[in-house]
């Protein structure tokens, strides 16, 4: 696909931006994973300052482009880092850990890729909460989608999923404030007022993790993200 959506004669290259902190025990299979799936794609890893040993095995890995924070910035900084190195036609976040499939991806791209669509989400809840997300994430996830349903008028599943595909001059052309877990909400609220529609796609191997297994996210950040929706709202 090139930008204006005209047929091409070369498949459409996949950005796959991946922030990465402290992640030894499932980057490499990660990676795997994702070389492994069904698309065109270029590897974007963005470390960001990880210090259990992560950084150095990243230096090993071949056919990705690397990219490091001298120190830990937050999920959102490293996200922005990896959009200006990102030469795709459609972008999307990859998590580090497990909890997403990328043999998924071409799904959730799939409504960019046939013109249909600028931005698409991956959506984990269209049939209900996964089992083994806690009860605070479950709250906090229906919490985000009504704020979103409420403020921006759009009926959305699963706000803050990790899978979000974007038309890559869309994204380029937001402008940015995030450095931590606000990324999801603040372009989404950006991209909203800019009267541009989110397509939700469902997404089934979705493998949640808790905090003893390393996840980082919690029920307080699903509380600011909230925040950020009004913020971004009303006042920017």
């Amino acid at each position: 696909m090139s930008r204006d959506s005209e047929p091409t004669d070369h498949p459409a290259l996949i950005s796959v931006i991946v922030p990465v902190y402290n992640e030894t025990a499932t980057i490499a299979e990660l990676l795997g994973r994702l070389r492994g799936a069904p698309f065109e794609k270029e590897i974007i890893i963005v470390d960001d300052g990880s210090t259990d040993g992560t950084r150095e095995l990243l230096k090993q890995e071949t056919g990705i482009i690397y990219l490091q924070h001298d120190h830990n910035m937050g999920k959102g900084a490293a996200i922005r880092t990896g959009i200006r190195y990102a030469t795709g036609d459609v972008i999307i976040i990859q998590d580090a850990d497990l909890e997403y499939d990328p043999n998924e991806i071409p799904r959730v791209v799939q409504p960019i890729l046939a013109g249909e669509s600028e931005i698409a989400y991956g959506s984990r809840f269209m049939h209900g909460m996964p089992k083994g997300m806690p009860l605070p994430n479950r709250i906090a996830n229906r919490l985000l989608v009504w704020a979103v349903r409420i403020l921006f008028g759009q009926a959305l599943n699963d706000e803050a999923t990790c899978y979000k595909a974007f038309r890559s001059d869309l994204l380029k052309s937001i402008r940015l404030k995030c450095t931590r877990f606000e990324f999801c909400p603040e372009v989404t609220a950006k991209a909203l007022k800019s009267g541009h529609e989110i397509r939700e796609v469902e997404i089934s191997n979705y493998e949640p993790r808790i905090k003893s297994e390393g996840k980082k996210i919690g029920w307080t950040d699903g509380i600011e993200a909230i925040v950020t929706l009004i913020r971004y709202r009303f006042f920017d």
